[in-house]
């Protein structure tokens, strides 16, 4: 029998999982990773590796991409797998593996190669909110086909009050300045959930609503206000798409 050449294997993914959701939403609609799973392209071998819980994503060079999922953890608190896989991720950039950070993993991403993460002056922000991108997002690879202006679903307390040296900002928005940016030719943070559906949002702000209600919030005018943001969820399809043309 033949073993396949390397040119005819399958595209390796590892989904970093960093933690997971609140037990009603995980019971309903699963946990982090497999939104991730749902929305990234079936044509990718996925693995899914609980760096949490101490599991091991190996050498980096093992993998073709790379993604980091959200968490209810909290970088500034330098938890040690939290730190370990810091390191892990800095040594992936350099060398040259593609990475995508969502939330968590784009604050760890941003921890890792010399930015700062740290709690936002202003608070919460979670919802539906506009992501407004700039014009280097115009060439960018990841970014350069989506609208100048889209809908994105956000929930987090933390946030990249510094990018790393050498980081090019690609999105903001009127609460958060630094909702995507890219480091070298293919490391990508993104603030904003690209694997939550609208859906899964509501059912976030109705979990959160308690203390929303404390933070002088209105939930029931945030889960009004949740709409789909079909043009934030595709990145994940054209991430994959990047990865499986081999153009990053």
């Amino acid at each position: 029998m033949i073993e396949p050449g390397p040119q005819n294997r399958r595209t390796r993914v590892v989904i970093l999982k960093t933690g997971t959701t609140y037990p009603d939403i995980r019971e309903h609609f699963g946990d982090f990773e497999d939104w991730f799973v749902r929305g990234l392209s079936s044509e990718l071998e996925l693995t899914v590796i609980d760096v949490e819980s101490g599991e091991s994503p190996g050498s980096p060079e093992s993998w073709d991409g790379i993604v980091i999922t959200g968490s209810p953890a909290m970088v500034s608190d330098r938890a040690p797998w939290s730190e370990n896989t810091a390191q892990w991720l800095a040594k992936a950039v350099e060398r040259s593996v593609p990475v995508l950070g969502v939330c968590y993993g784009h604050q760890l991403l941003a921890h890792a190669l010399g930015g700062e993460v740290g709690y936002h002056p202003k608070g919460r922000e979670t919802g539906t909110r506009t992501v407004e991108l700039l014009p280097e997002a115009s060439s960018d690879p990841l970014f350069r086909e989506i609208p100048g202006q889209f809908k994105a679903q956000l929930t987090h307390k933390q946030s990249v009050l510094r990018l790393p040296p050498g980081a090019v900002l690609l999105g903001r928005g009127g609460f958060e300045p630094h909702q995507a940016f890219r480091v070298g030719p293919s490391a990508w943070g993104v603030q904003f959930h690209p694997e939550f559906s609208d859906t899964i949002m509501r059912a976030y702000l109705k979990v959160q609503a308690p203390d929303l209600t404390a933070e002088d919030l209105d939930p029931e005018a945030l889960i009004a206000a949740v709409e789909p943001a079909p043009e934030a969820s595709s990145l994940l399809e054209r991430f994959s798409g990047l990865l499986l043309q081999k153009k990053i």
